[in-house]
């Protein structure tokens, strides 16, 4: 059967090819936890953000840095609108590598993580803001997975923020 054969290989080529190879192995060259690219951009520290990622240090001139801002909208949700400097998000599906001032940037209400962003603009639904004072928090990360920080500490800012909400009586 030459399905067979195809597979073998298949086999044979990723047992051949050095170790990392992308397209081959368990999925860590595609995302998987534990794996950092070797990229020559910064250095990747063994401290990591409380989402268990490693942070990659780049010298402050060289570093991205991010701003946020968040409004309320009519509807009773939020508007999160990023300011980037040193930074492009990259494409979806881009490749699991570090590249200098490139990735994407993850969305925190009060340390929870919301969501991944690959645009500088977000609707935050009235329900992830219930009544109270809040921390959204948009940090930076590059394409591998790290974490962008200056003097070990991650690119994010964080805008606090009050939601209030209509009160009932108790009539």
């Amino acid at each position: 059967m030459s399905w067979t054969r195809r597979t073998v290989i298949g086999l044979v080529v990723c047992a051949l090819l050095p170790l990392g190879a992308q397209g081959c192995g368990t999925g860590e060259a595609h995302g998987g936890a534990g794996a950092v690219s070797p990229s020559p951009v910064g250095k990747v520290l063994d401290d990591t953000d409380e989402t268990g990622r490693h942070l990659r240090e780049v010298a402050k001139k060289d570093a991205p840095e991010v701003g946020v801002e968040v409004t309320p909208d009519a509807g009773g949700g939020w508007d999160v609108r990023l300011t980037l400097r040193h930074f492009r998000f990259s494409p979806a599906g881009a490749r699991w590598k570090a590249d200098p001032g490139h990735g994407l940037a993850y969305l925190f209400v009060d340390g929870r993580p919301v969501t991944r962003l690959r645009a500088p603009e977000y609707h935050l639904a009235p329900r992830l803001v219930p009544h109270g004072t809040h921390h959204v928090t948009a940090r930076l990360y590059a394409d591998d997975g790290t974490v962008w920080a200056v003097h070990g500490k991650p690119v994010e800012s964080t805008a606090d923020i009050t939601a209030s909400g209509v009160e009932t009586s108790g009539r």
